[in-house]
């Protein structure tokens, strides 16, 4: 199979968590109409970073092997993630017709992802600088998002100075005056609910005549249309009301029509996207970890279902990747080579390499008698919650989690002795 991006490099140096870890509750949320008032006004943006040091930094972190619009030039197909799935989806991957048939079942990730290009025309420095050290998710319809980076804040100055170093700033727009509840009747009238999200303002309708593009084929414009409740961190007003004057003006490559709209009803929709009272985000729930099972579990049940299905992406041989071994193993996207392969029963055996250059299991326990594998499964479940540590990685990075059903055969797979 080719190199297909799942953006991983196995973290394993874990700390402890409790056997039955629930979501701990959030601190107390400000009311709607505090979080409106704080957000209307947009904090300064940073002190900009070194741009020259960005373009390396974004060589570094190989950011083009998932995103257009990087400064960088294309890498080869078999590390250009987004590139190759697409092909095998396409049919135009050089392959017999079994193994694409075969392919395009199990890849289903990465087949889109959102382009970089002119991003400093439309999305506020500091915002790209605190999304790449605190990432989430910012596109409800997409499985995937932004992988948490071993970056500093430095760096992170660094690139966003870089990506946004040949914006054009939009001329100021002041909103007084501005009608939050117009704005909101023009958002419900233009449709835009067929491709956005809008998590904590009151669900709009779809205009008469107008339908869900959830299922109608329209998978890659649902798919990277970000959730609107992020726009007042995202843009600023001038931003905003030259992006909905023209889209595609502002990004060529951009799915988003232009919709017709007056000067008087752009500031109205700006001021509805910045100003509308939002209720408080809700948490995820981290779900109960089950108990092994009592019946035998084998190595290539686990395989099956869980390591080739998800885990040797990032965690295989070059050869059987047909590309480069993956971050997990070979290194990639700023992670130094960790030597882990998880496609063969002896590779999973041979652990991984850890910052000493010395070979460390895989299955060792940590201080709660998890074993190091399933910890780092459980701990992509806690990221979701939005708990996460300064160290650990949870996998599969920038995946949605393992289920607790196939977490739960790893783990009895293990304390079966992992038999073969």
């Amino acid at each position: 199979m080719p190199r297909a991006l799942v953006l991983v490099s196995l973290v394993l140096l874990l700390l402890g968590c409790r056997k039955d870890e629930r979501a701990e509750a959030p601190p107390p949320a400000p009311s709607a109409s505090a979080t409106t008032l704080a957000q209307a006004v947009q904090t300064p943006e940073p002190p900009p970073g070194d741009p020259e040091k960005g373009k390396g930094l974004v060589a570094k972190f190989e950011c083009n092997r998932c995103h257009e619009g990087t400064g960088l030039e294309k890498p080869k197909l078999d590390q250009d993630c987004v590139r190759c799935h697409q092909e095998i989806h396409a049919g135009t991957y050089q392959a017999s017709a079994s193994s694409l048939s075969k392919w395009q079942k199990s890849i289903v990730h990465f087949r889109e992802t959102p382009s970089l290009a002119s991003i400093g025309g439309r999305l506020r420095r500091g915002f790209i600088e605190k999304f790449l050290l605190e990432p989430h998710d910012v596109r409800p319809h997409l499985d995937t998002s932004m992988p948490r980076l071993d970056i500093t804040p430095e760096e992170a100055r660094d690139v966003a100075a870089w990506l946004t170093s040949s914006a054009t700033p939009a001329p100021a727009v002041a909103l007084e005056g501005a009608s939050v509840e117009k704005g909101g009747a023009l958002f419900e009238a233009k449709g835009c609910r067929q491709c956005h999200e809008y998590t904590g303002a009151p669900r709009a309708a779809l205009p008469a005549g107008v339908v869900d593009l959830e299922g109608k084929g329209e998978r890659m414009a649902r798919a990277l249309a970000p959730d609107l409740r992020y726009v007042r961190d995202r843009m600023a007003p001038g931003e905003l009301v030259r992006w909905l004057d023209d889209p595609k003006a502002q990004k060529p490559d951009t799915l988003m029509p232009k919709t017709p709209l007056t000067p008087e009803e752009q500031r109205d929709l700006a001021a509805f996207l910045l100003r509308a009272e939002l209720a408080p985000k809700v948490g995820k729930i981290i779900p109960p970890r089950l108990p092994v099972l009592d019946r035998k579990v084998t190595y290539e049940e686990v395989s099956r279902r869980v390591f080739r299905n998800t885990c040797w992406h990032c965690h295989a041989e070059p050869d059987y990747a047909i590309g480069d071994g993956g971050p997990g193993n070979t290194g990639g996207f700023g992670y130094r080579p960790r030597g882990l392969n998880l496609a063969e029963y002896e590779g999973i055996q041979a652990g991984y390499v850890d910052d000493k250059g010395e070979r460390r299991s895989i299955f060792s326990p940590m201080p709660d008698g998890t074993p190091r594998l399933v910890y780092a499964m459980l701990a992509r479940v806690r990221e979701e919650a939005g708990q996460t540590d300064p160290v650990v990685r949870g996998m599969p990075l920038a995946l949605p989690p393992v289920t607790p059903e196939d977490i739960q055969l790893v783990e009895t797979w293990i304390a079966q002795g992992r038999p073969q």
